[in-house]
């Protein structure tokens, strides 16, 4: 194992966790690479901001599609692990937030899939509990 890699991709996976609770969707898509492999899964008609994205730009507009429709809980998301190997980490834990159209709460379990390249996010991968997700938007 690449104990500097590792670290680095720690940092990385670190600043955005910082970002993303700041608030700043552009700030925080500047940790990413121009091209990205992104994937939530989810149902883009339901939950508008799941949908497909490639670009730095995407994830900027996702970021704002996600703080213009989701409040996140105080402390949210509550981070219970961050793992790093090489260039892709993992972060576990719990996201407790409110849809801003409905009022509805939701709390899902999650795990993010990160890959770091040159200090910069090339992968995101989100599994979540989709459909407590969806449920919170109207389904």
């Amino acid at each position: 194992m690449d104990h500097d890699r590792s670290d680095a991709t720690r940092s990385a996976v670190q600043a955005f966790l910082t970002r993303f609770g700041e608030g700043d969707p552009e700030r925080t898509a500047a940790l990413f690479a121009g091209t990205v492999d992104w994937m939530i899964v989810g149902d883009p008609a339901v939950v508008p901001w799941v949908r497909a994205r490639s670009t730095r730009a995407d994830v900027a507009a996702h970021f704002r599609e996600l703080g213009e429709n989701v409040t996140q809980a105080e402390g949210s998301p509550v981070v219970d692990a961050l793992l790093a190997d090489g260039r892709d980490a993992v972060v576990t834990g719990v996201i407790i937030a409110t849809i801003r159209g409905t009022g509805k709460d939701f709390r899902t379990p999650f795990a993010l899939r990160l890959s770091v390249e040159d200090g910069l996010l090339t992968r995101f991968h989100l599994y979540e509990d989709s459909l407590a997700v969806a449920r919170a938007a109207g389904l």
